[in-house]
Protein backbone atom coordinates (compact mmCIF):
# COMPACT_ATOMS: atom_id res chain seq x y z
CA UNK A 1 0.00 0.00 0.00
CA UNK A 2 1.35 3.70 -0.82
CA UNK A 3 0.37 4.74 2.71
CA UNK A 4 2.93 1.98 4.06
CA UNK A 5 5.24 3.17 1.96
CA UNK A 6 4.97 7.38 2.29
CA UNK A 7 5.25 6.25 6.66
CA UNK A 8 8.19 4.11 6.14
CA UNK A 9 9.79 6.18 3.26
CA UNK A 10 9.19 9.54 5.88
CA UNK A 11 10.93 7.75 8.74
CA UNK A 12 13.90 6.12 6.99
CA UNK A 13 14.53 10.01 6.04
CA UNK A 14 14.48 10.88 9.56
CA UNK A 15 16.59 7.83 10.76
CA UNK A 16 19.34 8.18 7.92
CA UNK A 17 19.75 11.74 7.03
CA UNK A 18 21.34 11.61 3.17
CA UNK A 19 20.01 8.50 1.78
CA UNK A 20 20.11 8.65 -1.96
CA UNK A 21 17.09 7.92 -4.43
CA UNK A 22 18.90 4.91 -5.00
CA UNK A 23 19.05 3.61 -1.53
CA UNK A 24 15.72 4.61 -0.80
CA UNK A 25 14.82 2.66 -3.69
CA UNK A 26 16.16 -0.27 -2.70
CA UNK A 27 14.87 -0.45 1.22
CA UNK A 28 11.57 0.50 -0.38
CA UNK A 29 11.70 -2.29 -3.22
CA UNK A 30 10.83 0.11 -5.99
CA UNK A 31 11.87 2.39 -8.67
CA UNK A 32 13.82 5.70 -8.25
CA UNK A 33 10.89 7.41 -10.19
CA UNK A 34 9.07 6.36 -7.42
CA UNK A 35 10.58 7.58 -4.60
CA UNK A 36 10.79 11.14 -6.19
CA UNK A 37 7.17 10.94 -6.56
CA UNK A 38 6.91 9.95 -3.58
CA UNK A 39 8.59 12.74 -2.08
CA UNK A 40 6.36 15.29 -3.74
CA UNK A 41 3.61 13.24 -1.71
CA UNK A 42 4.88 13.92 1.13
CA UNK A 43 6.01 17.57 0.78
CA UNK A 44 2.64 17.71 0.10
CA UNK A 45 1.50 16.24 2.74
CA UNK A 46 2.77 18.97 4.78
CA UNK A 47 6.51 16.75 5.56
CA UNK A 48 9.19 19.03 4.96
CA UNK A 49 11.33 16.66 2.74
CA UNK A 50 14.30 18.38 0.93
CA UNK A 51 16.64 17.43 -1.58
CA UNK A 52 20.38 17.92 -1.92
CA UNK A 53 22.27 17.54 -4.88
CA UNK A 54 26.18 16.50 -5.31
CA UNK A 55 28.10 14.14 -3.81
CA UNK A 56 26.97 14.17 -0.17
CA UNK A 57 23.86 14.48 -1.23
CA UNK A 58 20.42 12.64 -0.93
CA UNK A 59 16.79 13.33 1.06
CA UNK A 60 17.03 14.97 4.59
CA UNK A 61 14.01 16.68 6.59
CA UNK A 62 13.77 20.13 7.66
CA UNK A 63 16.41 20.77 10.51
CA UNK A 64 14.32 20.20 13.85
CA UNK A 65 11.99 18.48 12.47
CA UNK A 66 10.51 15.40 13.29
CA UNK A 67 7.28 13.07 12.27
CA UNK A 68 4.76 11.91 14.82
CA UNK A 69 4.38 8.84 12.72
CA UNK A 70 6.05 6.40 15.59
CA UNK A 71 2.45 5.08 16.91
CA UNK A 72 2.85 0.99 16.47
CA UNK A 73 -0.20 -0.16 15.21
CA UNK A 74 -1.60 -4.14 16.06
CA UNK A 75 0.22 -5.65 13.89
CA UNK A 76 3.67 -3.77 13.79
CA UNK A 77 4.00 -4.95 17.79
CA UNK A 78 2.91 -8.83 17.39
CA UNK A 79 5.66 -8.37 14.95
CA UNK A 80 7.95 -6.83 16.97
CA UNK A 81 7.37 -9.14 20.26
CA UNK A 82 8.20 -11.67 17.71
CA UNK A 83 11.70 -11.24 16.59
CA UNK A 84 13.83 -11.99 19.01
CA UNK A 85 14.38 -15.95 19.53
CA UNK A 86 14.82 -16.67 23.66
CA UNK A 87 16.87 -19.31 23.24
CA UNK A 88 19.45 -16.81 20.98
CA UNK A 89 19.01 -14.24 23.36
CA UNK A 90 19.91 -16.38 26.32
CA UNK A 91 22.87 -17.24 24.65
CA UNK A 92 24.09 -14.10 24.20
CA UNK A 93 23.30 -12.97 28.01
CA UNK A 94 20.46 -10.64 26.78
CA UNK A 95 17.58 -12.44 28.29
CA UNK A 96 17.59 -9.92 31.27
CA UNK A 97 18.26 -6.80 29.13
CA UNK A 98 15.33 -7.51 26.64
CA UNK A 99 13.11 -8.44 29.05
CA UNK A 100 13.21 -4.99 30.29
CA UNK A 101 12.88 -3.33 27.03
CA UNK A 102 9.92 -5.47 26.38
CA UNK A 103 8.58 -4.39 29.68
CA UNK A 104 9.22 -0.90 28.93
CA UNK A 105 7.73 -1.13 25.68
CA UNK A 106 4.79 -2.02 26.72
CA UNK A 107 4.35 0.50 29.48
CA UNK A 108 4.12 2.69 26.69
CA UNK A 109 1.90 0.78 24.39
CA UNK A 110 -1.96 1.57 23.93
CA UNK A 111 -4.11 -0.99 25.71
CA UNK A 112 -5.06 -2.01 22.34
CA UNK A 113 -1.72 -1.91 20.90
CA UNK A 114 -0.64 -4.05 24.28
CA UNK A 115 -3.23 -6.43 24.61
CA UNK A 116 -2.23 -7.36 20.55
CA UNK A 117 1.82 -7.71 21.60
CA UNK A 118 0.92 -10.30 24.17
CA UNK A 119 -1.52 -11.68 22.27
CA UNK A 120 1.19 -13.08 19.73
CA UNK A 121 3.52 -14.11 22.79
CA UNK A 122 0.48 -16.48 23.66
CA UNK A 123 0.43 -17.61 20.06
CA UNK A 124 3.92 -18.25 18.81
CA UNK A 125 7.29 -19.84 20.36
CA UNK A 126 10.03 -19.81 18.31
CA UNK A 127 12.31 -23.06 19.31
CA UNK A 128 15.59 -22.62 16.90
CA UNK A 129 17.82 -25.68 17.97
CA UNK A 130 17.19 -28.67 15.44
CA UNK A 131 15.47 -31.98 16.64
CA UNK A 132 17.66 -34.62 18.24
CA UNK A 133 20.42 -32.86 19.16
CA UNK A 134 21.66 -31.20 22.99
CA UNK A 135 21.39 -28.02 22.80
CA UNK A 136 24.13 -26.16 24.41
CA UNK A 137 25.51 -22.46 24.66
CA UNK A 138 29.06 -21.85 23.55
CA UNK A 139 31.33 -21.15 26.81
CA UNK A 140 32.62 -18.05 25.17
CA UNK A 141 29.73 -16.34 23.11
CA UNK A 142 28.56 -13.88 24.96
CA UNK A 143 32.32 -12.92 25.55
CA UNK A 144 32.20 -12.79 21.47
CA UNK A 145 28.82 -11.28 21.48
CA UNK A 146 30.44 -8.38 23.21
CA UNK A 147 33.35 -7.77 20.79
CA UNK A 148 30.65 -8.11 17.68
CA UNK A 149 28.59 -5.20 19.74
CA UNK A 150 32.07 -3.09 20.22
CA UNK A 151 33.71 -3.82 17.09
CA UNK A 152 36.80 -5.00 18.82
CA UNK A 153 39.69 -6.96 17.33
CA UNK A 154 40.37 -10.30 18.90
CA UNK A 155 42.77 -13.69 19.07
CA UNK A 156 40.37 -16.11 18.90
CA UNK A 157 42.08 -19.81 18.66
CA UNK A 158 39.99 -22.50 17.33
CA UNK A 159 39.39 -26.31 17.12
CA UNK A 160 40.02 -27.31 13.02
CA UNK A 161 38.43 -30.62 12.59
CA UNK A 162 41.40 -33.24 11.17
CA UNK A 163 41.02 -35.12 7.95
CA UNK A 164 41.61 -38.32 6.91
CA UNK A 165 40.65 -39.60 11.15
CA UNK A 166 42.99 -37.16 11.78
CA UNK A 167 42.55 -35.35 15.31
CA UNK A 168 41.25 -31.80 15.46
CA UNK A 169 44.50 -29.19 15.28
CA UNK A 170 44.24 -25.85 17.07
CA UNK A 171 45.10 -22.89 14.87
CA UNK A 172 45.39 -18.99 16.30
CA UNK A 173 44.04 -16.29 13.94
CA UNK A 174 43.43 -12.04 14.81
CA UNK A 175 39.69 -11.02 13.35
CA UNK A 176 37.59 -8.39 12.94
CA UNK A 177 34.01 -10.33 14.31
CA UNK A 178 31.51 -8.73 12.34
CA UNK A 179 28.45 -10.72 13.14
CA UNK A 180 27.17 -13.92 15.07
CA UNK A 181 24.49 -16.17 13.09
CA UNK A 182 22.34 -18.74 14.05
CA UNK A 183 21.62 -21.61 12.12
CA UNK A 184 20.07 -24.96 13.27
CA UNK A 185 20.64 -24.51 16.97
CA UNK A 186 24.49 -23.86 15.82
CA UNK A 187 26.01 -20.16 16.68
CA UNK A 188 29.03 -18.75 14.01
CA UNK A 189 30.73 -16.03 13.76
CA UNK A 190 31.33 -14.29 10.54
CA UNK A 191 34.90 -12.32 10.59
CA UNK A 192 37.23 -11.06 8.85
CA UNK A 193 41.14 -11.39 8.48
CA UNK A 194 42.61 -7.49 8.95
CA UNK A 195 46.14 -8.64 6.35
CA UNK A 196 43.96 -9.98 4.09
CA UNK A 197 41.16 -7.26 3.20
CA UNK A 198 43.10 -5.88 0.12
CA UNK A 199 45.46 -8.93 -0.46
CA UNK A 200 44.86 -10.19 -4.39
CA UNK A 201 45.32 -14.03 -3.69
CA UNK A 202 42.23 -13.63 -1.26
CA UNK A 203 39.40 -12.87 -3.54
CA UNK A 204 36.76 -13.37 -0.81
CA UNK A 205 38.39 -10.29 1.07
CA UNK A 206 39.75 -12.25 3.91
CA UNK A 207 36.56 -13.43 5.17
CA UNK A 208 36.26 -16.40 7.45
CA UNK A 209 33.36 -18.07 9.18
CA UNK A 210 33.98 -20.05 12.78
CA UNK A 211 31.34 -22.37 14.46
CA UNK A 212 31.56 -20.88 18.02
CA UNK A 213 31.97 -24.09 19.65
CA UNK A 214 34.82 -24.63 18.48
CA UNK A 215 36.85 -21.20 19.93
CA UNK A 216 38.85 -22.65 22.75
CA UNK A 217 39.80 -19.59 23.78
CA UNK A 218 39.47 -15.49 22.88
CA UNK A 219 41.26 -12.20 23.86
CA UNK A 220 41.66 -8.96 22.79
CA UNK A 221 43.73 -8.88 19.73
CA UNK A 222 47.63 -7.52 20.58
CA UNK A 223 47.86 -3.52 20.48
CA UNK A 224 44.43 -3.29 18.98
CA UNK A 225 43.43 -0.16 21.33
CA UNK A 226 40.65 0.92 19.05
CA UNK A 227 37.49 -0.78 17.41
CA UNK A 228 38.13 -1.49 13.80
CA UNK A 229 37.03 0.57 11.02
CA UNK A 230 33.66 -1.34 9.87
CA UNK A 231 32.64 -2.01 6.16
CA UNK A 232 29.66 -0.07 6.15
CA UNK A 233 28.36 -1.78 2.97
CA UNK A 234 28.71 -5.27 4.72
CA UNK A 235 25.85 -6.95 4.75
CA UNK A 236 25.57 -10.15 7.31
CA UNK A 237 22.12 -11.31 6.26
CA UNK A 238 23.46 -11.11 2.15
CA UNK A 239 26.58 -12.11 3.09
CA UNK A 240 25.44 -15.77 4.84
CA UNK A 241 23.43 -16.32 2.03
CA UNK A 242 25.79 -16.05 -0.40
CA UNK A 243 28.36 -18.42 1.57
CA UNK A 244 25.66 -20.79 2.76
CA UNK A 245 25.01 -21.38 -1.25
CA UNK A 246 28.64 -21.48 -1.95
CA UNK A 247 29.50 -23.93 0.70
CA UNK A 248 26.58 -25.84 -0.48
CA UNK A 249 27.60 -26.47 -3.81
CA UNK A 250 30.79 -26.50 -3.24
CA UNK A 251 29.72 -30.02 -1.43
CA UNK A 252 28.51 -31.52 -4.67
CA UNK A 253 31.66 -33.25 -6.04
CA UNK A 254 30.58 -35.67 -8.19
CA UNK A 255 27.79 -36.49 -10.38
CA UNK A 256 24.98 -39.54 -10.69
CA UNK A 257 22.82 -40.19 -13.59
CA UNK A 258 19.55 -41.56 -12.67
CA UNK A 259 15.98 -42.07 -14.25
CA UNK A 260 13.02 -41.35 -11.64
CA UNK A 261 9.65 -42.30 -12.14
CA UNK A 262 6.46 -39.00 -11.04
CA UNK A 263 6.43 -40.22 -7.68
CA UNK A 264 10.29 -40.58 -7.22
CA UNK A 265 10.72 -36.89 -8.88
CA UNK A 266 8.02 -35.46 -6.69
CA UNK A 267 9.57 -36.88 -4.06
CA UNK A 268 13.65 -35.56 -4.62
CA UNK A 269 13.12 -32.86 -2.62
CA UNK A 270 12.36 -34.42 0.05
CA UNK A 271 15.57 -36.81 0.13
CA UNK A 272 18.16 -35.01 -1.64
CA UNK A 273 20.10 -31.19 -1.05
CA UNK A 274 18.10 -28.65 -2.63
CA UNK A 275 21.44 -27.30 -4.36
CA UNK A 276 20.94 -30.26 -6.36
CA UNK A 277 17.88 -30.36 -7.23
CA UNK A 278 18.04 -26.94 -8.21
CA UNK A 279 20.66 -27.83 -10.82
CA UNK A 280 20.02 -30.98 -11.76
CA UNK A 281 16.54 -30.08 -12.83
CA UNK A 282 17.76 -27.19 -14.65
CA UNK A 283 19.24 -29.51 -17.21
CA UNK A 284 16.74 -32.48 -17.05
CA UNK A 285 15.17 -34.16 -19.75
CA UNK A 286 11.02 -34.12 -20.45
CA UNK A 287 9.84 -37.22 -19.50
CA UNK A 288 9.64 -40.59 -22.06
CA UNK A 289 6.85 -41.84 -23.30
CA UNK A 290 7.10 -44.05 -19.77
CA UNK A 291 6.75 -41.11 -17.93
CA UNK A 292 10.45 -41.76 -16.66
CA UNK A 293 12.78 -38.50 -16.52
CA UNK A 294 16.49 -38.93 -16.82
CA UNK A 295 18.46 -36.51 -15.11
CA UNK A 296 22.29 -35.21 -14.04
CA UNK A 297 22.24 -35.01 -10.11
CA UNK A 298 25.31 -33.70 -8.43
CA UNK A 299 25.96 -35.57 -4.88
CA UNK A 300 28.54 -34.90 -2.15
CA UNK A 301 30.24 -38.58 -3.09
CA UNK A 302 28.28 -42.14 -3.96
CA UNK A 303 28.13 -43.16 -0.67
CA UNK A 304 25.76 -40.14 0.32
CA UNK A 305 24.02 -40.52 -3.01
CA UNK A 306 23.87 -44.32 -2.05
CA UNK A 307 22.01 -43.78 1.33
CA UNK A 308 20.03 -40.66 -0.04
CA UNK A 309 18.56 -42.45 -3.04
CA UNK A 310 18.03 -45.40 -1.43
CA UNK A 311 15.15 -43.68 0.17
CA UNK A 312 13.32 -43.43 -3.31
CA UNK A 313 12.56 -47.04 -3.49
CA UNK A 314 11.92 -48.32 -7.02
CA UNK A 315 10.96 -44.82 -8.01
CA UNK A 316 14.81 -44.38 -9.08
CA UNK A 317 16.96 -46.10 -11.38
CA UNK A 318 20.72 -45.09 -11.38
CA UNK A 319 22.39 -45.31 -14.62
CA UNK A 320 25.64 -44.27 -13.90
CA UNK A 321 28.62 -44.44 -12.45
CA UNK A 322 28.51 -48.38 -12.89
CA UNK A 323 30.24 -48.54 -9.00
CA UNK A 324 26.89 -47.03 -7.78
CA UNK A 325 24.48 -48.95 -9.94
CA UNK A 326 26.22 -52.21 -9.06
CA UNK A 327 25.68 -51.51 -5.34
CA UNK A 328 21.63 -50.74 -5.65
CA UNK A 329 21.87 -54.12 -7.78
CA UNK A 330 23.27 -55.96 -4.45
CA UNK A 331 21.04 -54.31 -2.07
CA UNK A 332 18.24 -55.13 -4.68
CA UNK A 333 19.09 -58.68 -4.93
CA UNK A 334 19.49 -58.77 -0.73
CA UNK A 335 16.23 -57.24 -0.20
CA UNK A 336 14.79 -59.96 -2.50
CA UNK A 337 16.30 -62.86 -1.18
CA UNK A 338 15.18 -61.76 2.57
CA UNK A 339 11.12 -61.07 1.57
CA UNK A 340 11.43 -63.75 -1.24
CA UNK A 341 11.28 -66.72 1.13
CA UNK A 342 8.90 -67.33 3.86
CA UNK A 343 9.26 -65.46 7.36
CA UNK A 344 11.14 -67.99 9.86
CA UNK A 345 9.04 -68.04 13.12
CA UNK A 346 11.27 -67.01 16.30
CA UNK A 347 12.59 -69.01 18.71
CA UNK A 348 10.04 -70.38 21.00
CA UNK A 349 6.93 -69.25 18.64
CA UNK A 350 5.14 -72.43 17.08
CA UNK A 351 6.34 -75.93 16.79
CA UNK A 352 5.71 -78.57 19.75
CA UNK A 353 5.20 -76.37 23.04
CA UNK A 354 4.59 -73.10 21.21
CA UNK A 355 1.66 -70.68 21.42
CA UNK A 356 -1.61 -72.38 20.26
CA UNK A 357 -0.43 -75.24 20.54
CA UNK A 358 -2.09 -77.87 22.56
Amino acid sequence: MRAARLIRMALLIQSNPGLTAAALARELEVSERTVIRDAQALQEAGIPVRSERGRVGGYFLAPGYRTRLTTLHPTEAETLFLSGLPSALRDLGLSDAADTARLKLTATLLPSVREAAQSSVRRFHLDAPAWFREASTPELLPELARAVWGDRTVELSYARPGRDGSGPSTVSRVVEPYGLVLKAGTWYVVARVPGEREEPEEPDGGWRTYRVDRVTALAPAPGAQEPFARDAAFDLAAHWRARSAAFARALLRTTVTVRLTGSGLRRLPAVVDGAAVEEALASASAPDAGGLTTLELPAESEDVAFDELARLGADVEVLAPASLRARFGQRAAALAALYGADPQPADGAGGEGGAGHR
